[in-house]
């Protein structure tokens, strides 16, 4: 009975929290995800092992989207859920084990760029093959596919941003990976060229990641600055309840720009209606509006806040 409660514990503290989970994950990916980290840490394998090897599984799943065959296909969707499971894996490991890092935070991310990277390519190929209305337009489907990575870019990062910002009122900054882009800069430029050429790269790139995040939010980044000169990171749990009561609803948009509503939509466009240009649409149209009326939302949010503490400066 005791080792039930303790896997049930250790399973629970594995997540980031119920706040942000979603529905899906916290049935399928996450006890999956929990089972390989509890393997990993075992053997010694660290987080960013398993990132690096779900990036292969990923990619490995985008060149079976390449091929008109049903059980290719179906053999892609098995290595793109399995590597979803190792992202899983790797996030729920640092938390077991403390092995938190920035460079495998920034991993973590590109890890799903690869892997959609390798999809959007493999469907690009796949229509120029298989569509004759691509076929004598090749550069359409390629002008969609560059379009569709670009808001699916900026889809990932905003969800990102926000889930990271409801945690930190949450559980505070220990428990969130919410960043600050100019102390980011002040790193960056603490680093050398010579002796840190890598490690300077990879900041520079996730530094302006950052920017691009703050850009898109300017009442969150006013609340930032209010909270810190009034409380100076003393934030009273008040406020932190009343921000989270109003953010909560949101995450479940956040899980919707996230992973598995988008696999479930590109499974529908490859397995069911065999048009895998149909996984572009769904991503130019319905999962921007999300992001549109998600940004809109959390805006207001932050700006009534904003203007509650600044009646209270008063």
């Amino acid at each position: 009975m005791s080792d039930n409660k303790e896997k049930k514990s250790g399973f629970k503290d594995s997540l980031k929290s119920m706040d942000t989970e979603e529905t899906f994950d916290l049935i399928f990916y996450r006890p999956i995800g929990y089972a390989w980290a509890c393997m990993a840490k075992k053997l010694g394998v660290t987080p960013n092992a398993i990132t690096i090897a779900s990036i292969f599984l990923g990619v490995g799943a985008g060149v079976c989207f390449y091929f008109n065959d049903l059980w290719i296909n179906i053999l892609g969707v098995f290595l793109l859920v399995w590597a979803d499971s190792f992202d899983s894996a790797d996030g729920q490991l640092a938390r077991m084990t403390k092995q938190y890092s920035r460079i495998g935070r920034i991993l973590d991310g590109l890890s799903g760029d690869f892997w959609f990277a390798a999809i959007y390519i493999a469907i690009c190929l796949r229509e120029n093959v298989t569509s004759d209305f691509f076929m004598a337009h090749k550069w359409v489907i390629w002008v969609v596919a560059v379009a569709t990575g670009f808001v699916h870019g900026i889809q990932a990062a905003m969800a990102d941003y926000y889930r990271q910002f409801h945690l930190y009122f949450l559980k505070g900054e220990d428990g969130s990976e919410l960043e600050n882009a100019a102390n980011l800069w002040d790193r960056f430029h603490a680093l050398s060229w010579k002796q840190d050429f890598w490690k300077k790269l990879v900041l520079m790139f996730y530094t302006n990641y950052t920017v691009g995040q703050e850009k898109r939010t300017p009442w969150m980044q006013r609340l930032r600055r209010i909270l810190r000169e009034k409380y100076n990171g003393n934030i009273p749990q008040s406020f932190r309840d009343a921000f989270r009561a109003k953010s909560k609803p949101l995450m479940k948009y956040t899980n919707i720009l996230s992973f598995n509503t988008r696999t479930f939509a590109l499974f529908a466009a490859i397995l069911i209606f065999r048009m895998p240009w149909l996984y572009f649409a769904f991503e130019l149209t319905v999962l921007n509006f999300i992001l549109i009326y998600m940004m809109v939302r959390h805006e207001r949010i932050c700006r009534g806040f904003c203007e509650e503490l600044s009646g209270d400066n008063k």
